[in-house]
């Protein structure tokens, strides 16, 4: 009788870890008070971006002359194709993702995922009429981005992302500024 109940136990603890796995790979959100860009042009998106400031995370730190490049591939989703330089190792390092619409191509959300079938938030929340400059949120106020076609940014405009970011609680003075000279 022990030993059932430690099968038992133990197929409750495997069902639990993979109800977990399901269940944080599928979680994707975006922060409180937040709206995605709505519509929204996949085409217009695609192509490649400038980080010009992030909330650092351990996936960039220390990363200068960063780059995004958004394809299409032929399943609909978008390849993912993230570059930046290490300049205390002299080295570029690439990441290469995908990413899938949360809740639809008209709507700019966005699950991205470079490890497998774990998904994290990329919600474009400000994009300019043109589709050259972005402000992106992901899941929570630990993480945010303003991308660029070129490697600057007008200043009114950056401070109208600013505030927009202020408004929806992230430290605007937790950005680092990418350098991109």
């Amino acid at each position: 009788m022990k030993i059932k109940k430690e099968y038992i136990a133990l197929g409750l603890l495997g069902a639990g870890a993979v109800a977990a796995v399901f269940g944080f790979s599928s979680c994707v959100s975006i922060p409180k008070g937040a709206k995605a860009v709505t519509p929204f042009d996949k085409e217009r998106y695609l192509g490649t971006w400038y980080e010009l400031a992030r909330i650092d995370f351990k996936y960039e730190k220390g990363l200068d002359h960063v780059t995004a490049t958004y394809s299409l591939l032929d399943d609909g989703s978008i390849r993912v194709d993230n570059k930046g330089f290490d300049a205390k190792k002299n080295k570029w390092k690439e990441s290469i993702g995908k990413a899938k619409f949360a809740e639809g191509p008209g709507t700019g959300r966005l699950k991205v995922s470079f490890f497998g079938p774990f998904y994290a938030g990329y919600n474009v929340i400000a994009v300019d009429p043109d589709y050259r400059y972005a402000l992106v949120a992901g899941n929570n106020t630990d993480y945010l981005w303003i991308l660029s076609r070129d490697k600057q940014i007008p200043e009114a405009l950056k401070k109208e992302y600013l505030h927009l970011a202020e408004e929806i609680g992230y430290d605007t003075g937790r950005l680092y500024w990418t350098k991109q000279d």
